[in-house]
């Protein structure tokens, strides 16, 4: 085949000007002779015509790969067309179970404790509790998990505004802990500033309201 592709490339390029190439990728294996024929015969031409023309401003040649074209490469699948949608696609994804839990206050955290995150008309309220296990290390343990996830939970859900964290008892000592993990997990937020403790023990932090949340924009579309 790669003779065959060389006798094409030599015939299809005689008398071209030196200064163009070409180059015959894996795609020609399979393809008629024809075919890849005019397809050369097509790129010379476009280049001839490119390198005779000396005048005027830049010109667009071909429109380039779209924003599916882009990501299609990197997709397992083939894309799906849009005027024949795959309606279980997303459930087969896990799409829908994860839009489902973000539509629940409850989070899971590691360790077997959970942070319920509620908007209400005022702020968002975060209360972290640690499960059976109300030791000072699962506390500590618990409120990093869910240092670490609060940034992402609020992104996700679309909630900003004021945001008041209970985190579960732990000793004062250890908030310095929290207050680093807090700063990075915010670090990529922009729009996020963290105000600190309170003196009743609570964290507060502000985040801008940049869309409308989660729930509101599934209102009556997710059961």
């Amino acid at each position: 085949m790669r003779d065959e592709l060389a006798t094409l490339a030599q015939a299809g390029m005689a008398g071209a000007d030196p200064a163009l190439g070409l180059i015959l990728r894996s795609g020609c294996d399979g393809a008629e002779a024809d075919e890849i024929a005019d397809d050369i015969a097509a790129m010379r031409s476009l280049a001839e015509a490119v390198l005779a023309d000396v005048t005027g401003g830049p010109e667009l040649l071909v429109d380039g790969p779209g924003a599916l074209d882009l990501a299609s490469r990197d997709w397992l699948d083939p894309p799906v067309d849009s005027a024949d949608p795959d309606p279980g696609s997303f459930d087969r994804q896990g799409v829908l179970d994860a839009i489902a839990d973000l539509l629940r206050p409850r989070v899971a955290l590691d360790g077997g404790g959970h942070m319920m995150v509620e908007p209400t008309r005022a702020l968002v309220a975060v209360d972290v509790n640690t499960g059976p296990d109300t030791s000072p290390a699962a506390s500590l343990k618990v409120n990093i998990a869910a240092a670490r996830d609060l940034s992402r939970q609020l992104r996700l859900r679309g909630l900003g505004g004021q945001v008041v964290v209970d985190f579960a008892p732990m000793p004062k000592r250890d908030r310095q802990i929290l207050d680093q993990v807090l700063r990075a997990a915010f670090k990529t937020d922009g729009d996020a500033h963290l105000a600190g403790w309170t003196t009743l023990g609570l964290f507060e932090l502000t985040r801008k309201r940049d869309r409308l949340p989660l729930a509101e924009l599934l209102a009556g579309v997710v059961p």
